[in-house]
């Protein structure tokens, strides 16, 4: 079954130093872009990680550090690689938890802007786990009724899963699925949005798992004393939490996520600082300023005054005055 395109899909596969997405680095890149009509293009680039591979490493994938000594580094091919990945979605083998996340980090290493935002991510695995529960090579031989011989290597391994891909599209045609809470439903279909929300059912955010959407489409920490809460919550009780993961061991990638969070949580702070009170709050306001004073026990000032300058009007001069003035001062 050939692929429902309504826009390029780009498969990729990586070869790595390790498995830690903050400080290993990408030895090995393989992307087969498919664009609609099934037009295809590959690319596969050796990369020199400028650290050492470790034994174990290139024991896994056959790739040693005189291999790569005279390759490329990720740097410098950062913007071809963009490039031709283009606008397409993203998809592979265990893609969303590890191979999305170390390019991301790649990328913001090399300063290229790479976004994810609006693409789709289609990932193979967890479309073969949560129907059948098995490895690629098994994937490969299960779906495909074939071998794969020559196992992690990047170019191999991409186009496997892209056959697998396309294998788990005739096989689970019209196949109804259960998810935890007992709703069923058709989820595997030709069709990249359906794809992408059947292979993302943790609805990720930074891919590396430490904050994931919830039901109302809001960032929620994954992890730590703060897991299920959403960030900006955590924000608003304990604005240092964000200090402390922008200072702490964590992928780029989620840094630049949890950044994003952090600088929408602080204009909307700026911004109810500066709006006008709401009908509740200006009525509120209003009925503070016209209720009643209470009576003050002491006369107001001017009324004091009124009072002394009525004691010391003079009033009319009559005789007898005049007569007792005469008495005093003999005259």
């Amino acid at each position: 079954m050939n692929l429902n395109l309504k826009r390029p899909l780009a498969f990729f596969d990586l070869e790595t130093t390790g498995v830690n997405v903050s400080t290993d680095r990408i030895v090995e890149i393989s992307i087969l872009k498919v664009s609609p009509g099934d037009v295809e293009a590959v690319k596969t680039l050796k990369i020199n990680p400028e650290i050492p591979i470790p034994l174990e490493s290139s024991m896994f994938h056959g790739i040693y550090d005189e291999d790569i000594k005279d390759a490329p580094t990720f740097k410098e091919v950062a913007a071809d690689l963009a490039a031709f990945i283009g606008s397409a979605d993203l998809a592979g083998y265990n893609s969303n938890k590890f191979d999305i996340p170390m390019l991301m980090e790649e990328f913001i290493r090399a300063g290229i802007d790479f976004s994810l935002e609006g693409r789709r991510f289609v990932d193979v695995q967890n479309i073969f786990h949560q129907m059948e529960q098995r490895t690629l090579k098994a994937a490969y031989r299960f779906y495909c009724g074939q071998e794969l011989t020559n196992a992690h290597s990047a170019e191999d391994d991409v186009r496997a899963t892209y056959e697998v891909l396309k294998s788990q599209l005739d096989r689970y045609k019209d196949v109804e699925w259960e998810d935890k809470t007992g709703n069923k439903c058709v989820p595997v279909v030709n069709d990249v949005e359906a794809l992408h929300h059947f292979t993302n059912l943790s609805r990720p955010v930074d891919f590396a798992g430490r904050m994931v959407f919830n039901e109302q489409g809001e960032e929620v920490f994954n992890f730590g004393k703060h897991k299920g809460r959403t960030v900006e919550e955590v924000f608003s009780i304990e604005p240092s939490y964000y200090s402390w993961i922008m200072q702490g061991d964590f992928p780029l990638y989620t840094k630049k996520c949890v950044d994003k969070v952090w600088q929408r949580f602080r204009i909307k702070q700026k911004q109810q600082r500066q709006a006008p009170p709401t009908p509740k709050e200006a009525a509120a306001n209003e009925t503070t300023s016209t209720a009643p004073r209470r009576p003050d026990k002491r006369p107001d000032r001017p009324h004091r005054q009124q009072q002394s300058q009525a004691k010391q009007k003079p009033g009319p001069i009559t005789d007898d005055m005049l007569k007792s003035l005469q008495a005093k001062f003999g005259k």
